[in-house]
């Protein structure tokens, strides 16, 4: 009901170019058709970061189809990796060709002399592994991948994939080796490989709504977890505890979590937008235990045909939440995922296949696939980076109350990052005598 041929030709270009782009290449796992494994080689996998979405995304890569091992682990701290270790090697799996449950430990080869602590521990497990997941804060993003590059390793990268613009730069320059090496990358944006997805992009890039003209984006929650300061932290220690809390390790919110929506109108449209405006600061989450982030913002994008992506989020307690999507075009709408509509309500489409399967499970299924099969078909990291920036340009300008354009948001020199990892170093921003952190001041902050 929605090809319209008369809108197709520059539609099928954008929708082929960005789609391919996020994942067109995982039709056989949406479908649910098994995978035969057609090589009798391990992949051996290394784990950069065994926190909790470090732990989830080994548990993933490991109940793949593929003959897989986990060679390999690594994190800052001793606790985080002895728990990541224990909870895999006590978990069970499904097989997804016999379909028995199986102990994870059968796909589990990590001698103590291959767990490695510290912030260098990288070094150690990139040599060790054909596949690296990175699931460290997203600060270390950039220097992890550009090493994973580098050494030649295929890559699954949690987003964002950096907190400032110097590390976007490095990102884009290492994804543009990785193209030319062959090597696949994802990155754990699953909207993209999450078949509700999938299927609804494809029709409104095909025409169903007609040309999009706004989209509203968000990602209202009432917040995470909070780490206490301990007697003999370092500020270091502290930090990295509570790494949600401080923009060199996570990018604010918008950057960490709103990410994911803010990605989907960028698929949707095939363009990042060109500038930023909005507000944001802190109403509810005040105290030294938040750190320096913000706990809402809400920004107008605009993107380069004059179309508008409207975005919030928030981390407020006790209030509505909306995690979710929706389209406005000239010829219908899309109000939510999966669901499109015609000017008049009618509803031209709802997706409702119930056994849509996990896109966390996607990610790895189609990844590992590929490399099995000595294919190259994901190179991630360019749009990922680039709705990274999009998020890291929402905070400067809720941060700063100016007008922020992406060029400038490109071309930024603020280096977030610390100058030294070790547990005794300073970070770049500190706490007051009564434990406040210096906050974003719009009119004051200066953020380019």
């Amino acid at each position: 009901m929605y090809n319209n041929k008369n809108q197709m030709d520059r539609r099928s270009f954008v929708k082929k170019s960005s789609l391919a782009a996020g994942g067109l290449f995982i039709a056989s796992a949406l479908e649910g058709k098994a995978y035969s494994n057609a090589m009798d080689d391990t992949i051996r996998v290394g784990l950069i970061g065994c926190g909790g979405r470090g732990t989830g995304a080994a548990f993933q890569a490991l109940s793949t189809a593929q003959n897989v091992k986990l060679v390999a682990m690594c994190d800052a701290f001793q606790d985080r990796l002895d728990k990541c270790y224990t909870t895999l090697s006590e978990s069970q799996y499904v097989n997804p060709i016999s379909g028995e449950e199986k102990s994870m430990i059968t796909r589990m080869d990590v001698p103590d002399e291959h767990k490695f602590v510290g912030f260098d521990g990288y070094k150690k497990v990139i040599p060790l592994a054909d596949v690296i997941i990175l699931t460290t804060p997203p600060g270390f993003r950039p220097m992890h991948f550009e090493a994973a590059v580098e050494a030649g390793k295929h890559i699954f990268a949690e987003k964002p994939l950096a907190t400032d613009a110097p590390g976007i730069r490095r990102i884009l320059a290492a994804a543009e080796k990785a193209k030319a090496k062959k090597l696949n990358v994802v990155v754990g944006l699953q909207r993209r490989y999450q078949k509700i997805y999938t299927d609804w992009i494809e029709a409104i890039q095909e025409g169903a709504i007609g040309d999009i003209v706004t989209s509203h984006v968000y990602w209202n929650s009432g917040g995470v977890w909070v780490n206490a300061r301990e007697e003999g932290q370092t500020e270091m220690e502290y930090q990295m505890r509570n790494w949600y809390y401080f923009n060199w390790l996570c990018g604010d919110h918008i950057c960490e979590q709103h990410i994911h929506n803010i990605d989907v109108s960028n698929w949707a449209k095939g363009d990042f937008p060109v500038q930023a405006y909005g507000m944001g600061g802190r109403r509810t989450r005040t105290g030294p235990d938040s750190g320096e982030i913000f706990d809402h913002h809400f920004l107008e994008f605009d993107y380069a045909d004059g179309t508008k992506m409207f975005s919030q989020c928030r981390h407020w307690q006790g209030v509505a939440n909306r995690v979710t999507e929706s389209f406005q075009g000239t010829n219908g709408s899309a109000p939510k995922p999966g669901v499109l509509k015609t000017p008049s309500g009618y509803t031209i489409m709802r997706y409702n296949d119930k056994k849509d399967p996990n896109p966390y499970q996607v990610e790895h299924d189609v990844l590992f696939e590929a490399i099995a099969k000595g294919e190259y078909k994901f190179a991630d990291a360019e749009h990922a980076a680039k709705s990274t920036l999009t998020a890291i340009m929402g905070r400067m300008a809720t941060y700063s109350g100016q007008v922020v354009t992406w060029d400038e948001a490109m071309q930024s020199n603020v280096d977030l990052m610390p100058k030294t990892f070790a547990w005794d170093a300073l970070p770049k921003i500190l706490p007051d005598d009564n434990g406040q952190y210096p906050i974003a001041v719009p009119g004051v902050t200066k953020v380019v």
